[in-house]
């Protein structure tokens, strides 16, 4: 069970993370895409962190709406539509709860996928953030109820997203700027789906 303080918590851990994977994002990014990954996504969380103080008395629900909208506002290229849905469809999933189990989180996380289909009208196997997606929030999915047991769930989605990111080195990108490589993307991992799988690290390491 997680409550407001707590997803706080890992929305500033999230930040920190992704701030320190900045460089790393970017030079992922400088291969198939516009270079700016890392640059976009650590600008935009430095505009959620400026928020965080202002969601202490929010329900769950206001504060993954809040980072959506964040994200949408100040992160440039498609990942800030992309994320910020992401969040934003989240939020309204959870509603105004004051905490969140496991099949809230897992209601959240389909939603947000959802968005991200619609916002990017993409699918699994299109090189994006949704082949870590996906597979992690079907792997979860699975574990949580066969077991009822959120932390086991989560590293089964983050083992899953991590053969996710693998993956996308195999496939050719047809979305975005990375779609005109052609051929070329192969061999290559995708930033949205490793930036995907570095959120999914940072609440696993968080409960």
């Amino acid at each position: 069970m997680t409550d407001s303080k707590k997803l706080i918590d890992i929305i500033q851990k999230i930040s920190t993370q992704i701030q320190m994977d900045k460089d790393y994002l970017t030079e992922l990014d400088n291969v198939i895409g516009d270079g700016d990954h890392g640059i976009n996504m650590a600008r935009g969380f430095k505009e959620v962190e400026k928020k965080l103080s202002d969601f202490s008395n929010k329900d769950i629900g206001s504060i993954l709406k809040a980072v959506g909208m964040a994200l949408v506002s100040t992160v440039g290229g498609a990942s800030g539509p992309l994320y910020g849905t992401a969040f934003m469809r989240a939020g309204a999933a959870i509603g105004a709860k004051n905490e969140m189990d496991g099949n809230d989180f897992l209601n959240a996380m389909e939603a947000a996928i959802e968005g991200i289909k619609m916002r990017g009208k993409s699918h699994e196997g299109e090189k994006t953030m949704l082949d870590a997606l996906i597979p992690a929030y079907n792997a979860m999915k699975k574990s949580y109820e066969e077991n009822n047991d959120f932390k086991a769930a989560i590293s089964k989605g983050v083992e899953a997203a991590e053969k996710g990111v693998e993956y996308t080195k195999t496939i050719i990108a047809t979305k975005g700027r990375a779609s005109y490589l052609g051929e070329r993307s192969i061999g290559h991992q995708d930033p949205g789906a490793t930036s995907a799988c570095l959120m999914l690290k940072v609440i696993q390491s968080s409960l």
